[in-house]
């Protein structure tokens, strides 16, 4: 479900059309090395992606957090297994549509020891008290407006109050047009601003009021 980077099979659907072939990938995730399994059919299958990469250093270290965080669009799981490394103290949640990828999520975190921690689920499976302290997520830019927006309402919903999302959209797919819907009251009850520039790539932080 997650979306900045280009030349992406379509994986916005819950069981990819193509072959489920599993594949070993070295990435960097939280200041270590690590090997993790990624597939055809979920996103930025081979790396983590661009917009990714802007967003992970952001994740602070931080053992004393608590509060529940969404990784919104997890994909293979690079975020989520991120946070789960730097903040022990938090219950993780990873949303996606595509089961393929929660299934990654889900061998992913036992392979680097935070399956215990690490809730990899479809939106419907959040249980509807949960709120979070913190959103995380490369959305997924190219599913269109209308979902994109419905997303992020349905979400910033959840929001603790004085919770924040951190969202990583790259300039020339839309970053300053979505800044100016979500300071126009795109997500009620919500500010926004730019927290970070790089790579052409914003960094949208949300706050609740």
């Amino acid at each position: 479900m997650t979306g900045s980077g280009t030349g992406e099979e379509h994986y916005f659907t819950a069981r990819p059309a193509s072959a489920d072939e599993r594949r070993e990938v070295a990435v960097r995730l939280a200041d270590r090395d690590v090997t993790v399994t990624t597939a055809r059919g979920v996103f930025s299958a081979d790396r983590v992606d661009p917009g990714t990469a802007v967003l992970l250093p952001l994740v602070p270290e931080d053992p004393a957090a608590t509060g529940d965080v969404l990784d919104l669009g997890c994909g293979w799981g690079p975020v989520a297994l991120t946070l789960a490394l730097r903040q022990p103290g938090r219950a993780v949640w990873a949303v996606d549509v595509n089961e393929r990828a929660l299934d990654l999520v889900r061998r992913n975190a036992d392979r680097l020891g935070v399956r215990v921690r690490v809730r990899a689920v479809t939106p419907d499976e959040v249980p509807p008290e949960v709120s979070f302290a913190e959103v995380w997520s490369n959305p997924p830019i190219r599913v269109g407006k209308p979902a994109l927006h419905g997303m992020l309402r349905r979400w910033g919903a959840r929001l603790a109050p004085g919770g924040q999302a951190h969202l990583v959209v790259q300039k020339n797919l839309g970053a300053d047009s979505l800044l100016r819907w979500l300071d126009e009251g795109g997500v009620p009850g919500v500010s926004a601003r730019r927290t970070a520039t790089a790579k052409g790539f914003r960094v949208l932080t949300l706050t609740r009021d």
